[in-house]
């Protein structure tokens, strides 16, 4: 069974080594070393689950911490999806993706909006399979991973429960 909570302020250096190892699982191949080396030092996850403390959710399967999504400007588009590689296709992600798609439709959008490199096949395919159809594609540079990266742009319509 999935349980899909907000984040403790205890746990935010365990959510941190989770979101760092899908990260590392998932975007670490697509960017240069040493950019890589830098990220893996600095753990931008950190500072994220700081920041954001209870607004992260966090999937936990059989009482484990698997994952940990949020919209991160409080939104319709879902920032972060990251789930832990040990825990893939157990439910984790999918479980994130719909607690957060029920907080967008609470604030008043019905359309969910996500991002993803193009190059992440898995997550594109888990995004496709719970309804998401591409907006967009394109090849820009990432401030942030100091590199050139292709992303596709998804959304899906919501409507209540």
């Amino acid at each position: 069974m999935i349980v899909v909570r907000p984040a403790l302020a205890d746990e935010v250096e365990a959510l941190a080594r989770l979101g760092l190892s899908a990260w590392c699982k998932g975007i670490k191949p697509l960017i240069p070393p040493e950019v890589a080396l830098a990220v893996e030092q600095d753990n931008p996850f950190l500072p994220f689950l700081r920041d954001m403390r209870s607004k992260v959710l966090v999937a936990e399967v059989e009482g484990q911490a698997a994952g940990i999504g949020a919209c991160e400007h409080a939104d319709n588009t879902i920032s972060d999806i990251w789930v832990a590689p040990a825990f893939e296709g157990r439910g984790a992600g999918s479980a994130l993706v719909r607690a957060l798609e029920r907080q967008i439709l609470e604030r008043g959008y019905c359309e969910a909006h996500i991002e993803v490199a193009a190059a992440n096949a898995r997550a594109l395919e888990l995004y496709q399979r719970l309804g998401y159809r591409q907006l967009w594609r394109k090849v820009a540079f990432d401030a942030v991973l100091r590199t050139t990266l292709e992303k596709i742009g998804l959304a899906r319509r919501l409507s209540p429960a």
